[in-house]
């Protein structure tokens, strides 16, 4: 968990901060949603994301 904050304030949030609590929450929810779980790579899933692991897993243990 200290990680994924460590990189939401180094990589996300803009220096300055949000104008408002709704562009906050709108921007914080992209990036878990969209950048931190499908495309930033992860050293500790050999470079991929996680849901992109997650499915692939999901594949060799046939769950679908």
């Amino acid at each position: 968990m200290e990680q994924l904050f460590r990189s939401l304030k180094t990589e996300w949030i803009p220096k300055l901060g949000y104008g408002s609590f709704e562009e906050a929450n709108r921007d914080v929810g992209m990036y878990l949603m969209a950048y931190y779980n499908w495309q930033r790579p992860h050293s500790s899933n050999s470079g991929t994301p996680p849901a992109i692991k997650e499915k692939q897993l999901n594949l060799l243990s046939e769950i679908c």
